[in-house]
């Protein structure tokens, strides 16, 4: 059993990616975060709201930000029972207008992070991290929030080396 975690929500369907509405089958933080199991070993737990946003792209950032606007917190499908076991959580988003997407913010306020190592990682396509780290430090205050690695959506297959490096850090 490992005693790290990988949390994640990635979105598929018709996303943003180099400028232009690509359909994706998978994610490209869910493809981060198997690239990132494959160098930690770490479990894995994909994050998942009740009522998925729309698979349109513009319909989708629309309940998205309106979720956004009222603070909301989306109904998760499940938790775990408890995050007792796992030292390290890699928790992995896109950037939704500088910060998590809103199931996030639920996912956290779930479990007392304290005493463990939070590892943010976030898809993009040129905002970074944007306020999502100081977000994750407001939700968990006793826990130890590491620097977080910004992955270019749309590469995130050639961002294999960054995030080897940073797993290690």
């Amino acid at each position: 059993m490992s005693n790290k975690l990988i949390a994640f929500y990635s979105r598929a369907d018709e996303n943003y990616v180099s400028g232009i509405l690509k359909y994706l089958t998978v994610g490209n933080t869910e493809v981060a975060a198997s690239i990132i199991k494959e160098f930690t070993d770490a479990d894995i737990l994909k994050i998942e709201q009740v009522r998925p946003y729309s698979k349109s792209y513009n319909e989708c950032i629309a309940e998205a930000q309106a979720d956004q606007k009222r603070d909301a917190r989306p109904e998760l499908k499940t938790y775990p029972d408890s995050l007792s076991e796992y030292d390290t959580i890699y928790l992995g988003f896109p950037n939704y207008w500088s910060t998590m997407p809103m199931a996030v913010f639920a996912f956290l306020e779930h479990f007392d992070f304290s005493g463990k190592t939070i590892k943010p990682f976030c898809t993009h396509e040129g905002s970074g991290m944007g306020v999502s780290e100081k977000d994750i430090k407001r939700l968990c205050p006793t826990a130890n929030v590491a620097k977080g690695l910004a992955i270019h959506g749309s590469n995130v297959e050639k961002s294999r080396k960054a995030m080897e490096r940073w797993t290690k850090e």
